[in-house]
């Protein structure tokens, strides 16, 4: 026979669980209604790589929302024409994903690039 409760402290967990996610969750569906409505009116002008709101994307799923979105203002202040640019990968967290679980947004920022003949081999 079960114990009856364990049910309850389940269920109060799964509330407390779903609760602690749900800013993380609203920030990344208004980040991905961003990137496919707006981003796309744009083109191609951002002057880092990965683009801001993809950066966005990736610091507030790997570091939630309070620390991913202090990250991406921090990103977006650097956005200026005065700023040359360049590559700005968001700073490795502490979320460790199952390789065939990596969120898509991560596996796209950080692509493998393969070496060529006259530079170093690829990390």
């Amino acid at each position: 026979m079960r114990d009856s409760g364990s049910y309850p402290l389940r269920a109060l967990i799964a509330v407390a669980r779903f609760l602690w996610n749900l800013p993380r969750t609203v920030l990344i569906g208004l980040l991905i209604t961003y990137r496919r409505l707006v981003s796309p009116l744009y083109g191609p002008v951002c002057r880092f790589f990965p683009s801001c709101s993809a950066y966005a994307l990736e610091a507030v799923t790997v570091h939630g929302a309070v620390k991913g979105s202090w990250l991406a203002f921090r990103r977006l202040i650097r956005c200026h024409p005065w700023n040359s640019g360049g590559v700005d990968h968001v700073p490795e967290g502490h979320r460790i994903w199952d390789t065939k679980k990596v969120p898509r947004i991560i596996v796209l920022n950080h692509p493998v690039i393969p070496a060529d003949e006259d530079s170093r081999s690829a990390a």
